[in-house]
């Protein structure tokens, strides 16, 4: 068994570097249930494409959510005198963003929006991935961004922070030990921006979903050290409504494979993913935490971002299993699928490729 990694990319970076491979999976096409029987479909973003509108083309995909990300690095420069406020002039909020998420609501889709990365004058001139800020100062942008965007009700808390090229400071553990005392400092700061950020959201509009955790396969510190180190100060776990999860795999979907390796929880150890979030971060009042799977993707071809891609056939054949254990899983809430277009050399995991062409991908996720 190989493992699947993550090449330096748009949203993450891996350890290393890794050998090509091309898999062949055994699987079988099947027709798949309606969509409304499942849990959401979602895409990311953009919701353009050489100046037109994708939202049309989700539609016929039977999209159900749309994601996108805020950078709070970018959207606030300068520190906002009234930080709650939306339309402080420090806020240079991204006008793509703003059309998508109307748009989306146009089409009766939900949207999930990452809040992610810190400006230089709030995090002491570092780079964005840096999280050393007064939690307020987030909150307060998170509370402006809830005001900005008042239809959004799904917010994601940064995006796989359990990556040292994400989320700093960060330290990398091995797989299988237990963290030590510097490696416990990034969960437990991930925890407490996590909480922090939930009582803001909840206080402005109750009716917000917050989405934390954001792990992906193969990072830094493994998923299942970072949720089993997911703890405030006083030892509970951090609140939240749904625990985000990429269940990047180099395997065929399926809940009868065994588990991954290196702690990874790819798409086929989604129950065993949901019962060890239960477990760990289960609260009063949302013992089991559901699901989301914010990003899942395929590549048919060599590419930057990870070191494996299969033949187009096997990428139909893995979505429609996977779409099929979205369905079969009430713990979980969406999955996500990222990059629509190929965009090769960086990535090779959409579901149309460069020239236009739809891949057997496309249709397999139109019928899933």
């Amino acid at each position: 068994m190989f493992t699947a990694r993550r090449r330096p990319a748009r949203h993450a970076l891996a350890r290393g570097a890794a050998t090509t491979l091309l898999l062949v999976a055994v699987a079988s096409l099947a027709a798949a249930p309606d969509a409304t029987a499942a849990g959401l479909k979602a895409m990311w973003g953009p919701g353009t494409h050489d100046g037109r509108s994708l939202f049309p083309t989700y539609r016929e995909l039977r999209v159900q959510l749309y994601e996108d990300k805020l950078a709070w690095s970018m959207i606030a420069r300068r520190r906002p005198r009234h930080p709650r406020d939306p339309n402080d002039p420090a806020y240079r909020w991204p006008a793509e963003v703003t059309r998508s998420v109307a748009e989306a609501k146009q089409y009766g889709m939900q949207v999930a929006l990452m809040l992610v990365f810190a400006p230089r004058w709030a995090n002491g001139n570092k780079p964005a991935k840096w999280a050393t800020f007064k939690r307020r100062d987030f909150d307060n942008f998170a509370v402006a961004a809830s005001r900005r965007y008042p239809s959004v009700h799904l917010w994601m808390i940064w995006g796989e922070p359990s990556r040292a090229k994400n989320f700093r400071p960060l330290t990398p553990a091995f797989p299988y030990v237990k963290l030590r005392h510097n490696q416990l400092i990034a969960p437990h700061l991930y925890s407490k921006i996590l909480d922090s950020a939930y009582g803001a959201l909840k206080a402005a509009d109750r009716a917000n979903l917050i989405i934390g955790g954001m792990t992906d396969t193969a990072a830094s510190i493994t998923p299942q050290q970072w949720i089993e180190n997911m703890r405030l100060p006083d030892g509970r776990p951090p609140r939240l409504d749904m625990y985000g999860h990429n269940p990047f795999s180099i395997r065929f979907p399926s809940l009868s494979n065994p588990p991954s390796i290196n702690q990874q929880f790819d798409f086929s150890d989604l129950r065993r993913l949901s019962e060890f979030v239960a477990k760990n971060l289960g609260r009063p009042g949302n013992r089991k935490p559901k699901l989301f799977l914010s990003e899942w993707t395929i590549p048919t071809a060599q590419d930057k971002e990870f070191n494996y891609h299969v033949e187009q056939r096997v990428q139909a054949l893995w979505i429609t299993d996977g779409l099929r254990i979205a369905r079969e899983l009430p713990s979980v809430f969406a999955v996500g699928w990222i990059h629509l277009y190929d965009e090769l050399p960086q990535q090779a995991g959409g579901l149309i490729k460069a020239d236009g062409t739809k891949k057997l991908g496309y249709f397999a996720w139109e019928k899933g």
